[in-house]
């Protein structure tokens, strides 16, 4: 499992997920070779105004644990303010 994690200026949320995943294709074949397991890119994308893509829901359903999408975007903004202000 490859997580990529994202905070998008813009709010096509979608266009960076498709990114993040072409992004690692090779990687995630290089890895799948290398160590025979199946892989996958989970992309976890917000904009900065806090929107998401409906496939968020179900990418996280694919990371181990319970992850709720609003604190998620708490953290995001926290993030975000850091290292806009500094």
């Amino acid at each position: 499992m490859l997580i990529a994690v994202a905070i998008s200026r813009h709010r096509n949320v979608i266009k960076k997920e498709v990114e993040k995943i072409l992004k690692y294709k090779d990687v995630l074949i290089e890895i799948q070779r290398t160590w025979n397991v199946k892989a996958k890119t989970i992309p976890v994308i917000a904009g900065a105004t806090g929107t998401v893509a409906k496939s968020l829901k179900q990418y996280l359903s694919n990371i181990p644990g319970e992850h709720k999408i609003k604190e998620l975007l708490k953290k995001k903004k926290s993030y975000w303010a850091l290292h806009t202000h500094c």
